[in-house]
C-alpha cells in the first residue's frame, strides 16, 4: 500500500504553523538575523525520482552546518577510515561552538559535525584542493542537478567578520598541530561553505546518494561504498543535531544533519530523503518547527529507522 505523502506533509505544516513562530532566529550572525519568522517548506525526494513538498519547498535558504554532511563525504572519500585519526565520531553534549573539550582532548575534536570538527574537516579540504569551497560548491550543484547553486556572499561576509571563535578553536587546534592549512584560508573556505544557499528540494535530491547505500540514483555512479554510506549515517544520527541528537533520535529517529539557517536535512535508508527549513532555532540551534515536522512525518509515514 502507498504512503500518501502529499498529504501527510500539508496535514504537517497546517500541525506545526503556530511553531513557526515560535524560537529565534541566528542572530549572532547579522544577515540571518533579518530573516522572518512564520516561513516553513518541507520536501521529500523518493529514490524513483518522486516529489512531495509543501510551503516555499523551492526557496533557498543558507545550509549553515548541513554543508557539513557534504564535506565529511568528501573528505571520507580522500582519507577512508585515515580520517578518524583527525577527528572522532563521539557525540560532543556540548554546544556545537564549544572550546571545552578541545583542551582536554589534545585539540582533536570530538566529532565532524560540532564546529571544531567541521574546520578539521576542511582542513583536510584545503589540502586537497587549492579553492576547496568552490570544489564543495561544484560537488552540491552535481549531487543536486541545480548548475546555479551560489554562496551568499552577504552571509559569508558577516560570519567573517563575527567568526571570532571559530578563529579562535582554528588557532587553538592548530597550536597542537592539529590544523594544516593557513589558518585564514581554512576560515574563508569553511565560511564559503557554510554560505551556500540552497532549498529544501535541492538539499534532498542532494542527499539521495546516503539513503541509497552510496549510489547516486540518477546515475548509477558509486559515490561511497554501502559501508561507508552507513557510517556516515550512523555519524549524523548521533552527531547531526548538535547536543539535542539524542532527544532528536528518541523523538524523529532518522539520521539528520541540521543547520542554524534554520533547516534541517533526513535520510529514510532505502526510501527517500527529507528537508525542511523554519528558521525559528531552539536553544540547541535546531529549527523548532522543523524538528516537530520530522518527528510527525515519522509518526504518520511509519518510516522511522526504528
Amino acid at each position: 500500500m502507498l504512503v500518501d505523502y502529499q498529504n501527510i506533509l500539508n496535514a504537517i505544516a497546517e500541525e506545526v504553523e503556530p511553531l513557526t513562530w515560535q524560537g529565534r532566529v541566528a542572530d549572532y550572525i547579522p544577515s540571518l538575523a533579518r530573516i522572518a519568522l512564520g516561513q516553513f517548506a518541507m520536501c521529500a525526494v523518493t529514490l524513483d525520482g518522486r516529489h512531495y513538498s509543501v510551503g516555499a519547498a523551492d526557496r533557498r535558504f543558507s545550509i549553515q552546518s548541513i554543508s557539513k554532511l557534504f564535506a565529511l563525504t568528501l573528505a571520507f572519500r580522500q582519507l577512508g577510515d585515515g580520517l578518524w585519526d583527525r577527528v572522532g565520531r563521539e557525540p560532543s553534549g556540548n554546544p556545537f561552538n564549544s572550546l571545552v573539550q578541545l583542551e582536554y582532548e589534545a585539540g582533536k575534536p570530538r566529532n565532524p559535525f560540532i564546529n571544531a570538527g567541521a574546520l578539521t574537516v576542511t582542513d583536510v579540504l584545503c589540502s586537497h584542493s587549492v579553492n576547496a569551497h568552490l570544489s564543495m560548491l561544484h560537488f552540491l550543484r552535481r549531487l543536486s542537478g541545480s548548475r546555479d547553486l551560489q554562496f551568499d556572499q552577504e552571509v559569508a561576509a558577516s560570519e567573517a567578520a563575527t567568526g571570532h571563535r571559530n578563529a579562535a578553536m582554528a588557532h587553538f587546534m592548530k597550536s597542537f598541530g592539529r590544523i594544516h592549512s593557513p589558518v585564514d584560508v581554512l576560515l574563508d573556505s569553511y565560511f564559503h561553505q557554510c554560505a551556500i544557499a540552497m532549498s529544501c528540494r535541492e538539499l534532498a535530491t542532494a542527499a539521495l546518494f546516503l539513503a541509497n547505500r552510496g549510489i547516486l540514483p540518477a546515475s548509477g555512479e558509486h559515490l561511497l561504498t554501502a559501508s561507508e554510506a552507513k557510517r556516515i549515517s550512523a555519524v549524523m544520527l548521533t552527531c547531526g543535531t548538535y547536543d539535542a541528537a539524542g532527544d532528536f533520535a528518541y523523538r524523529v529517529g532518522l539520521p539528520a544533519k541540521s543547520g542554524v539557517g534554520g533547516g534541517i536535512l533526513a535520510i529514510v535508508p532505502g526510501e527517500m530523503a527529507v528537508c525542511v527549513w523554519s528558521p525559528g532555532l531552539d536553544a540547541c540551534g535546531n529549527s523548532l518547527a522543523g524538528g516537530m515536522a520530522l518527528e510527525r512525518f515519522t509518526t504518520l509515514a511509519g518510516n522511522s529507522i526504528f
